[in-house]
């Protein structure tokens, strides 16, 4: 299982801040197309991708068991 972290408007779109599903062998890619088929609402083509608090790109981290997905929405200060 990985378990995903969602933030600001992204909670209320999927309606709690986390959740866990079997994604093993998936990349972010493909994480972000499943979340978004089951939550249509929620956008993540413009968030940061972090596994296990580091950064990574969408193609190349393939998820492996009790990995930790967040989905960092972009902000804007002033």
């Amino acid at each position: 299982m990985i378990k995903v972290l969602f933030f600001a408007d992204q909670r209320e779109k999927v309606g709690k801040d986390q959740l866990e599903f079997d994604g093993e062998g998936m990349n972010i890619h493909a994480v972000k197309t499943y979340l978004e088929e089951k939550y249509p609402a929620l956008a993540l083509d413009r968030t940061m991708t972090a596994v296990n608090e580091e950064y990574e790109e969408e193609e190349e981290r393939l998820m492996e068991k009790n990995d930790v997905i967040a989905f960092i929405p972009p902000v804007s200060g002033g």
